[in-house]
C-alpha cells in the first residue's frame, strides 16, 4: 500500500488542511484584535477599539503593513511587543512554530500533521517537512538577529546613545523587514527620513530579500552553495527576483524624472514587493503615472512561495512567461533543462486571473463608498492590502470602518492566497479527481 493509500485510511480525511489553515490565522487575528484592545496597549491608556485593533492586528498577522495606528506614538511597550509577536506568527505561520517547538519539546508528529505542515508550507510531499521547519525556525531566528545588530550601529547615533531605545527599536524593525510586514516604530513617514543613511537602507533591504525569497530557497543556499546545484525552484526564484529588482529600480529612477535618488529607486524596488517600508514619499507618484504603474505590478507580483511575503509570486509569473514564449514557438514549456508540466501552467494563470478579479472587485467596492479617495489611490491601497504589501499613497487612515474591515479580509485573503481560498471547495485536496465520465472534445475560439 503506497503512503497516499495509507493517508486516506487515516483521521486527515475527516478534515481539509485548508480549513485548518485559514481557522489558525483568523484565530491569532483576534487574539491580536483582543490584546490590542486594551488600555495597555496604547501610551494614553485609551482602548484603540475595535475596529482599529482588528486593522492592525490582521495587517500584522498578515505581514502588510498598513496601519491606521501610529504605533511610535501611539503605542505602548506593550502594543509594540504584541505586534511584534503577531508579525513573527505571520510570517513564520502558528503551524509551523507550533510544530518546531512540539518537536522540542519531544514529540511526535502524526502523519495528519504532516500533511496539514506541507500545506502551510507549500511543500509538494510529506517527506521531510519536519527537519524543514527546525531549520526555517533557526535560520529566521539567526538572520534577524543579524539584523537586529546591523541596525543598532545605524539607530544608535539617531538615539542619541540610547542603548535601550536604540535596542528595541532595532529589533521591532529587524522583525518587520525580515517578515516583510512594513510597519516602523520611528513614529514618521515610515523611513523617508532615513533616506540617505545607507547601513540602514542595506540592512532592511537584506531582511527583505532574506525574508522574501522563500525559506527552501534559503535553505538550499546555505546547503549547496553552488548555482548549478540548485533546485529548478531556486534558480527560477534568485534570476526572477534580481530581474525585478533591477528593472524596477531602473523603471521607477527613469519614470520619476530625478525625484528619486538611486538608492530611493533601489530601495523602492526591492520593498515593492510586499515589504511595504518606503524611503520615498508614495503620494508623489501620482504625479508619475508610469512609476505608478510599476510600483503598483511590482506589488501584485510580490515575494516568493513559502516566503514572510504576499503576491502572486514570482515563480508564478516565470512560469507564466516561460509558457507564453515557448507556446509562441509552438513548444513544451520547459526551463534549465526541465519540463514544467501542464498543471502547474494552469495553476500560475488561475493565480494570476484570481488576483486581478479580486484587486478588481475589491477596488469596486471601496470606490463605491469612498470615491471621492480618488481611483488611483484606491487602486493602490487594495493591490496593496491584497498583495500585503503595506504601501500607501496616504489614505489608509481616511478609511471608514467598512472599509477598513473590507480591507482586513483582504489581507487575509492575499496572505493566505486565491489557491487556499479555493481549496476549501475542493473536495479531492488529497488526490486528483477520479472521474470516470469522458467528455467530448469541442474545440472553442479564442483570441
Amino acid at each position: 500500500m503506497n503512503a497516499l493509500n495509507k493517508l486516506k485510511n487515516i483521521k486527515v480525511k475527516k478534515f481539509n488542511p485548508y480549513i485548518t489553515i485559514i481557522f489558525t490565522f483568523i484565530s491569532v487575528i483576534l487574539i491580536g484584535t483582543v490584546l490590542l484592545m486594551l488600555p495597555i496597549a496604547s501610551k494614553s491608556g485609551e482602548s484603540f477599539g475595535i475596529v482599529d485593533s482588528l486593522f492592525m492586528s490582521t495587517s500584522a498577522v498578515c505581514v502588510t503593513g498598513l496601519g491606521v495606528i501610529n504605533i511610535g506614538t501611539e503605542m505602548s511597550a506593550f502594543g509594540k511587543v504584541v505586534m511584534m509577536l503577531l508579525m513573527e506568527i505571520g510570517g513564520l505561520s502558528i503551524i509551523t512554530i507550533a510544530v518546531f517547538f512540539f518537536t522540542i519539546l519531544g514529540g511526535k508528529i502524526s502523519a495528519s500533521n504532516k500533511f496539514l505542515l506541507k500545506e502551510s508550507l507549500n511543500q509538494n510531499a510529506i517527506s521531510g517537512v519536519v527537519p524543514l521547519v527546525k531549520r526555517i525556525i533557526v535560520a529566521s531566528l539567526v538572520i534577524q538577529l543579524i539584523g537586529a545588530i546591523i541596525n543598532c550601529f545605524s539607530l544608535y547615533n539617531y538615539y542619541n546613545g540610547d542603548i535601550l531605545k536604540t535596542i528595541e527599536y532595532s529589533v521591532f524593525h529587524s522583525v518587520a523587514s525580515f517578515n516583510n510586514a512594513g510597519f516602523d516604530a520611528f513614529g514618521g513617514n515610515s523611513l523617508v527620513e532615513f533616506k540617505d543613511n545607507i547601513l540602514l537602507n542595506s540592512s532592511t533591504m537584506f531582511l527583505i530579500i532574506s525574508g522574501g525569497i522563500g525559506f527552501v530557497v534559503m535553505i538550499d543556499i546555505l546547503k549547496n552553495k553552488r548555482f548549478k546545484k540548485f533546485s529548478l525552484h531556486t534558480k527560477l526564484v534568485l534570476i526572477t527576483t534580481l530581474v525585478l529588482i533591477v528593472l524596477g529600480m531602473v523603471g521607477v529612477k527613469l519614470t520619476t524624472k530625478g525625484d528619486m535618488s538611486w538608492l530611493q529607486a533601489l530601495f523602492t524596488s526591492v520593498t515593492s514587493r510586499t515589504a511595504g517600508f518606503s524611503t520615498y514619499d508614495m503620494s508623489r507618484l501620482e504625479a508619475y503615472p508610469a512609476a505608478y504603474v510599476i510600483v503598483t505590478v511590482l506589488m501584485i507580483i510580490g515575494a516568493s512561495p513559502c516566503s514572510t511575503g504576499g503576491g502572486i509570486k514570482t515563480t508564478t509569473v516565470a512560469i507564466s512567461l516561460l509558457a507564453i514564449i515557448y507556446f509562441a514557438m509552438g513548444k513544451k514549456t520547459k526551463a534549465f533543462q526541465r519540463k514544467i508540466s501542464e498543471a502547474q501552467i494552469f495553476k500560475c494563470f488561475a493565480l494570476i486571473v484570481s488576483a486581478i478579479v479580486i484587486v478588481i472587485i475589491g477596488t469596486i467596492v471601496v470606490s463605491a463608498s469612498q470615491g471621492e479617495l480618488g481611483l488611483e489611490k484606491i487602486l493602490f491601497e487594495v493591490a496593496s492590502a491584497f498583495s500585503t504589501t503595506g504601501l500607501s499613497m496616504g489614505i489608509t487612515t481616511s478609511l471608514n470602518s467598512f472599509n477598513r474591515v473590507f480591507l482586513c479580509v483582504l489581507m487575509l485573503f492575499g496572505r493566505l492566497g486565491p489557491l487556499t481560498i479555493i481549496g476549501i471547495v475542493n473536495k479531492n485536496w488529497m488526490s486528483q479527481s477520479d472521474d470516470n465520465i469522458k467528455y467530448i472534445e469541442e474545440s472553442v475560439i479564442i483570441g
